[in-house]
């Protein structure tokens, strides 16, 4: 994998995910998530992760930012950006690589820790062998 360090970059996007990652509902793994996805035309979504007692009920901030982007009717991305907490930045879990997937298989990510540091990738990068509709193709 060649994941790309940054020290900026995005800033606003960066920047907006913090702070939807300051509401995220993280009541049982103490893990906050903000998330920012950026449509093909400059529209921005955002979400965070929302946890339930129930814990397959709950949903990752990237996946939220992708269903609020379709719901609005976009189906076409060019950056994702994932901020958390952690002190290393985090890349998105492998259902929302799966989630992401389906839309955009070079989709830029850029995880971001709140010191500052970033790392960019591709999300072919992080799921070389996709599961993708053309894996449904009936032969």
């Amino acid at each position: 994998m060649s994941a790309t360090l940054h020290g900026a970059g995005h800033e606003a996007q960066v920047q907006s995910a913090v702070d939807v990652m300051q509401r995220a509902y993280a009541p049982y793994s103490q893990f906050r998530v903000g998330a920012t996805l950026v449509a093909a035309d400059g529209s921005e979504f955002h979400g965070c992760n929302v946890e339930n007692a129930s814990y397959p009920a709950g949903i990752c901030a990237e996946r939220s930012a992708l269903s609020a982007a379709v719901a609005a009717g976009q189906r076409r991305f060019s950056l994702h950006v994932v901020a958390t907490e952690a002190t290393e930045p985090t890349p998105p879990c492998g259902i929302c690589r799966q989630a992401l997937v389906e839309f955009e298989p070079q989709l830029q990510i850029v995880s971001a820790s709140l010191d500052g540091r970033r790392v960019s990738y591709r999300l072919s990068e992080l799921l070389p062998v996709p599961f993708t509709p053309a894996s449904l193709a009936h032969r």
